[in-house]
């Protein structure tokens, strides 16, 4: 035979393989299953995007069209629109402005903070720490940081 065509047999045989290896039977079907990085990416249950996807109640002390004014007080008018809900501040994508993503992080912390028994912060500290930061945009992006962490390590 010829070299290029024993290659060609090869790498056929090894594209079968890792196809036979991809699928697995489950109860007599067929599934596909994907292992890598590139497949199972995780956002967590604790992201502003979770929230905003709306595949969990939300508390019922926080409702989704509650206003972020309502929600975090008089000082949060000043820097946020007064008609802002908590669902659109989840859903916001301006993540380069860090007022922004302060509010986005803070809202998502705080429905943590009602569902998620081990969460870091409790409401009546996220409350407070949003206003703290809304000083500057230095200040905001650090919390929002933090918030961030706490939201992604949040299982």
């Amino acid at each position: 035979m010829e070299r290029s065509s024993v290659l060609s047999q090869l790498v056929i045989l090894l594209f079968l393989i890792g196809f036979a290896t991809a699928t697995a039977t489950k109860d007599g079907r067929k599934e596909m299953r994907h292992s890598g990085f590139l497949y199972t990416r995780n956002r967590g249950r604790c992201t502003p995007q979770f929230w905003s996807s709306r595949r969990e109640a939300w508390p019922r002390m926080i409702p989704q069209t509650s206003s972020v004014s309502k929600i975090f007080g008089s000082r949060a008018i000043e820097r946020y629109r007064n008609d802002l809900t908590l669902l659109q501040a989840t859903e916001k994508n301006d993540d380069n402005n860090a007022f922004s993503s302060l509010l986005k992080q803070s809202s998502a912390a705080l429905l943590n903070s009602y569902t998620r028994k081990d969460f870091p912060f409790s409401a009546w500290e996220i409350k407070t720490l949003l206003i703290q930061a809304l000083v500057s945009e230095k200040a905001a992006a650090l919390q929002a940081k933090h918030f961030s962490l706490a939201n992604e390590a949040c299982t």
